[in-house]
């Protein structure tokens, strides 16, 4: 999938393509349905498949104050977006320059000016434009547009508010459901309390660089994935109540890791299955007892 960070250097040499309009956040199971549908769409006519997308959710200049935490970072929206196979994906800055440009300005100077639309694909509910005029009714009226009804799963609408009240939830299954891959934390590797290695379990802590969405505290089974490889990982989101942690952390056990430490670099943790809610224990030979148990649940096979 092609890349553009705004539009000042696309220059089409296309004539015609269909383009989907959104925050895609998370790249849910209904995400997945409109985008799938667009590169169908596309390739039935020969065109390319574009998507817009925005650099943070609108609100965070539209109304800070009711400023959702991401479910996904927008590196991982967009690696999932190319998986589906969008031809280009063009990434605005959502600024207070383009909140207050009018529907019909962004679609004359970026949906046709920039992109070559010919069809447009979006969602029931989309709308774009200051005031939220451009709804899916007033783009029928300029183009040919393909509007996608709500994705349902077991009777329930999919979308990002619904996946994000299942991660505060600890519902890492029920996402895994809803979004069609586990949910991720990804971060940097730095440097904890250094506990766990006195007890025979050295952990990693996730010190992350988006505004995401935090899971219920408590231990989870998972997998790592870093440049030393994937590992079956334990993992614990808390505020380490035994030893008086002052602050809430996300450290994981990897299970057979093998190399060096990994202070420093990238790490995503993927969470498969709650396991249990964080608790205080009376020693660490109890802390120790327990941790010996999450850890032959995670090496269990799923």
């Amino acid at each position: 999938m092609l890349l553009h960070f705004g539009t000042d250097t696309i220059q089409p040499e296309w004539d015609q393509s269909v383009v989907s309009i959104g925050t895609f956040d998370g790249v849910h199971l209904g995400h997945q349905d409109l985008l799938r549908r667009t590169v169908l769409s596309a390739r039935e006519r020969e065109w390319p498949s574009i998507v817009v997308t925005f650099d943070r959710n609108p609100t965070a200049i539209v109304n800070p104050e009711k400023t959702p935490f991401s479910i996904a970072s927008l590196n991982d929206n967009c690696r999932m977006i190319g998986s589906l196979g969008i031809s280009l994906a063009v990434i605005l800055e959502f600024n207070a320059t383009i909140s207050r440009m009018s529907a019909q300005e962004f679609f004359d100077k970026i949906v046709i000016g920039k992109l070559r639309a010919a069809k447009i694909v979006v969602g029931h509910d989309f709308a774009f434009g200051n005031a939220r005029v451009g709804t899916p009714e007033w783009l029928s009226q300029r183009i040919e547009t393909e509007i996608v009804e709500p994705f349902l799963v077991d009777g329930e609408r999919v979308s990002s508010s619904v996946i994000r009240s299942k991660v505060q939830a600890g519902d890492v299954e029920g996402v895994a459901v809803l979004r069609g891959v586990p949910f991720e934390i990804p971060g940097v590797v730095v440097k904890g309390q250094q506990l766990g290695r006195t007890i025979g379990f050295p952990t990693v802590n996730i010190a992350r660089s988006t505004n995401q969405i935090t899971p219920k505290d408590g231990i989870y089974a998972g997998w790592a994935k870093c440049a030393g490889g994937e590992f079956k990982a334990a993992i614990s989101i808390g505020m380490r109540p035994t030893v008086a942690g002052q602050n809430r952390t996300i450290e994981a056990f990897l299970l057979d890791y093998p190399g060096d430490n990994l202070y420093g670099q990238a790490m995503t943790l993927g969470l498969v299955k709650r396991l249990r809610d964080e608790q205080k224990f009376d020693s660490l030979d109890a802390l120790v007892e327990q941790m010996q148990h999450d850890v032959a649940l995670v090496r269990e096979p799923v």
